[in-house]
């Protein structure tokens, strides 16, 4: 039902990676004919090549106030985990000003809060996909964070207390010397304390989000890419969506799912929180010995997992433009960062090399509901956590959308905030 009262029978998502799909998905759950569209095809941005953590414990917003001590190297070094190009232009400064604003504990406490309903009901809503016979390609298996240094180690831990204490049940259990060597096969001996989390899971970012369309598809739903959405308008009680070449699309609702190229479809619509491309780069290595599980290196800010018999890397925050190319420096930037911690891996045989914008909002919280246009919505702004939020987070839209009322969970994502 949309907010002026009217039932909802089409609707119209732009955005066909994992945020956009689950709010289509559970749209036909709630009885709507949906139509996917994106700019090139399936998950071809943030969805593709991310990690593939399914992590509750460790979906931890990222104003933590650490980062401000970065800024600074962030500017001067180039291979810095964060990066932020000394020509940056001026709606992203001013986007990093907001967002330094809220690297404070009060505002990273009230993130965690907010985010604890999607935390708390993520794996749900991958086992509702599953159950409807949807592969979400998912593996049960604890995470294992490696450190050199037991003062890190002991930073997570409180990092984790810190979230814990928000509500979230997070098991974890801290390791040391040659128990925390142990705990991966692939631990350098330099490994010198080591953090266990239960209860996580891991999926093939890239099957998910295919088996995802082809469950749109297969219940009657049209997914196509190829159609670069350019503007919305409402006349009367129809939405129509117009492409950068004119074509246009016309349903009883539109949700903007454009990731880190939604903000210039959003402003027209009253939304004033800025989505910025925090990008991200992976690759894929062999492995001398089978990977177990997923391996995290937060001193190196580095994550790696299981994928295709080898070990996809994936890692920094870099602060560019959503199309800027791939920059091979902070590839090998990675490969530096990651070597020492981890033995048995084939870094110079490489494939798999991918960047992609994660979307990030200033204030560590996506945006999730109602644009001022009536009839239109927004999800994105998860930063590094839209897979691991995007069933979720479309479960609740979809119902906001289909009821015309808001859940509870939503109230802090409010894009008009």
């Amino acid at each position: 039902m949309t907010d002026t009262g009217r039932a909802v029978r089409h609707v119209l998502v732009v955005g066909a990676g994992v945020v956009g799909l689950s709010t289509a998905w559970f749209l036909q759950e709630r009885g709507a004919e949906v139509t996917v569209v994106d700019r090139d095809g399936i998950g071809t941005g943030a969805s593709w090549g991310n990690a593939g953590w399914l992590s509750p414990g460790l979906a931890i917003p990222l104003n933590e106030p650490g980062v401000l001590l970065q800024g600074p190297r962030s500017l001067v070094d180039p291979d810095a985990p964060l990066s932020i190009p000394p020509t940056a232009s001026p709606a992203l400064w001013s986007f990093l000003l907001r967002f330094a604003a809220h690297c404070r504990w009060p505002s990273w406490e009230r993130a965690v809060r907010a985010n604890l309903p999607l935390n708390t009901a993520c794996l749900e809503a991958f086992d509702e996909l599953e159950k409807a016979g949807v592969d979400t390609t998912a593996v049960s298996s604890p995470i294992t964070a490696l450190f050199r240094s037991t003062r890190a180690a002991a930073a997570l831990v409180r990092e984790l207390d810190r979230i814990g204490s928000s509500g979230l049940e997070v098991e974890y259990t801290a390791l040391a010397g040659d128990d925390a060597r142990s705990a991966a096969p692939q631990a350098a001996a330099s490994i010198s304390a080591a953090v266990r989390l239960s209860g996580q899971r891991y999926v093939d970012p890239g099957g998910l989000v295919r088996n995802l369309a082809a469950s749109v598809r297969e219940r009657g739903g049209t997914v196509r890419g190829g159609f670069e959405a350019a503007s919305v308008h409402r006349s009367g009680s129809t939405i129509t969506v117009v492409s950068g070449t004119g074509e246009p699309l016309r349903a009883d609702a539109a949700v903007v799912c454009a990731g880190a190229w939604s903000d210039r479809l959003l402003r027209p619509l009253g939304v004033r929180v800025p989505v910025r491309a925090g990008r991200g780069y992976s690759f894929t290595v062999p492995v001398e010995d089978l990977v177990p599980g997923p391996v995290y290196l937060p001193e190196a800010r580095v994550a790696c997992t299981p994928y295709r018999g080898g070990l996809r890397v994936a890692g920094t925050m870099e602060f560019r433009e959503p199309d800027d190319a791939l920059r091979p420096r902070r590839v090998e930037a990675i490969v530096r960062s990651a070597r020492p911690f981890l033995r048995g891996v084939r870094w110079e045989e490489r494939t798999d090399v991918w960047v992609g914008p994660r979307p990030v909002s200033p204030d560590g919280m996506p945006l999730v509901g109602a644009t001022r246009l009536p009839g239109v919505y927004t999800a994105g702004g998860h930063g590094m956590w839209g897979l691991t939020h995007g069933p979720v987070t479309g479960r609740l839209l979809a119902e906001r959308i289909a009821t015309g009322k808001a859940p509870e969970a939503l109230a802090a994502f409010d894009p008009l905030r």
